[in-house]
């Protein structure tokens, strides 16, 4: 990273007086291959199910078993994460990811599978970490907006094209396939790490307040994510969500959840968090609303509701790399606002639709939604990732992934129980009251106290 001068340079940065876009291009790649895996086996249940000779329920872990180590572990990893070397965080998590998705696919058993697939959750969340701390830490401080917006943009392009990329690989090539299509992503991954990152140590194990830290989140954060998703079927789920509330609090209350409380709030980040948060619900709850009124309810096929869907990411895609370039001339903050009204705006136009639903009506409609997410999205973290404290960049980048992960998880969960309640139309307004929170949020600064907590963890590695 270009040195800003003499004591600028954060604890972990790549040196050499240049940006590495190499590396931002690897924190893009890992991205898009951890956000495919959230969405890519949904499709692949039912074949699982059968060629393991198991019920749907048992089947469904193998979504259940990445989804709950990913989100559960994002916390505790961001503070370990905060005092190892870069170049083995990488490392390790990535070939743990790849070696896990190669079991998941030989699995002959159902067991053999959810344990493997509960492994790569586990790296996943480290991947989902040191994604925005790789693509931050490889630039100058005037590019940020360019080198956060590849992540925050293919990140969300990897979930919402996982369906369709699973489908056709299920079609060809059986269930086994949407595993190892992951292997490919891996190993360009591996190879571009091994030869741009520098050598920087080696990578220390988690401590026994580190683990004890992940039993406590992982045990909250779990109840929580198991209760949106059984919330899907039944809303009455949704009351589980309480129980996790005492493991979530004890940390936070403790030596592992207090300096990352307290980092929020020393560098103004609760609002900008809510934001993502809000953007995160809004979107998952219209994805999820508008693809099954389509097919349900106006007799869509499935094709035509893919294409009609694809609108959202391609104009998503598309505004991307422009919201990085204005945030860099312009600044962070009004860029992520503009992307954040406009989304809102497109959510907003969904609800004055009738009850005929044409597909070029809400095409376009998501079009504009997406266009306001993809300007939105590498400025929010831009504006997130600056913020961060230089020794707190990875905890910083674990809570803004957190905030992300809980709201593509509550926004279905949410948007079915809209549905069974008040029909249709209820869950196209809570995607757009989501949605109109962000801009507030995004809008004001905030105050920022004059001092950050002093870091309890152990120092980076040099």
């Amino acid at each position: 990273m270009t040195h800003q001068g003499p004591g600028s340079e954060q604890p972990g940065d790549i040196p050499g007086g240049a940006d590495r876009w190499r590396l931002v291009g690897l924190a893009g790649l890992l991205s898009f291959v951890a956000m495919l895996d959230m969405n890519i086996v949904n499709v692949a249940l039912p074949d699982i199910a059968d060629g393991l000779r198991v019920s749907s329920a048992t089947a469904q872990w193998a979504v259940l078993g990445y989804q709950l180590p990913v989100v559960a572990l994002l916390l505790p990893a961001g503070r370990w994460l905060d005092g190892v070397s870069l170049r083995p965080a990488v490392l390790t998590a990535t070939a743990g990811f790849g070696l896990c998705s190669a079991l998941a696919a030989l699995a002959p058993w159902a067991v053999w599978l959810i344990a493997a697939r509960l492994a790569q959750g586990a790296f996943a969340a480290a991947l989902f970490v040191l994604m925005p701390v790789l693509a931050i830490r490889s630039v100058r401080p005037e590019a940020r907006g360019r080198a956060m917006s590849v992540p925050a943009t293919l990140g969300p392009l990897g979930a919402v094209t996982g369906p369709a990329v699973g489908g056709l690989l299920l079609d060809h090539f059986g269930w086994h396939s949407v595993f190892l299509v992951k292997l490919p992503f891996c190993a360009l991954a591996l190879v571009v790490a091994w030869r741009a990152l520098p050598r920087d140590g080696r990578l220390r194990p988690p401590g026994r307040r580190e683990s004890a830290d992940a039993l406590l989140v992982a045990g909250g954060v779990a109840v929580l994510l198991l209760a949106l998703t059984l919330a899907a079927d039944t809303p009455a789920w949704l009351l589980l969500a309480l129980a996790a509330v005492p493991p979530v609090w004890w940390w936070l209350r403790g030596p592992g959840g207090r300096p990352v409380a307290g980092v929020l709030r020393a560098s103004a980040l609760l609002r900008p968090h809510g934001a993502v948060l809000a953007l995160a619900t809004g979107f998952a709850a219209l994805h999820y609303v508008v693809a099954l009124h389509l097919q349900r309810d106006e007799g869509v096929s499935a094709t035509a509701t893919g294409l009609t869907v694809l609108a959202f990411p391609l104009a998503m895609g598309l505004a991307g790399p422009l919201g990085g370039r204005l945030a860099d001339r312009y600044g962070a903050r009004p860029v992520a606002v503009t992307g954040a009204v406009l989304t809102a705006s497109g959510l907003l136009l969904c609800i004055p639709l009738g009850d005929g639903w044409s597909p070029v009506d809400v095409a376009w409609r998501l079009a504009l939604a997406g266009l306001g997410m993809g300007l939105n999205g590498g400025p929010a973290q831009t504006l997130v990732m600056g913020a961060a404290p230089p020794d707190r960049t990875a905890t910083v980048g674990s809570t803004v992934q957190l905030a992300r992960c809980l709201g593509f998880a509550l926004g279905p969960a949410l948007a079915t129980t809209a549905w069974s309640l008040a029909g249709t139309r209820s869950g196209l307004y809570l995607a757009a009251v989501a949605a109109c929170l962000a801009v507030p949020l995004l809008a004001a600064p905030g105050r920022r106290p004059a001092t950050v907590p002093e870091k309890s963890a152990d120092p980076v590695s040099p």
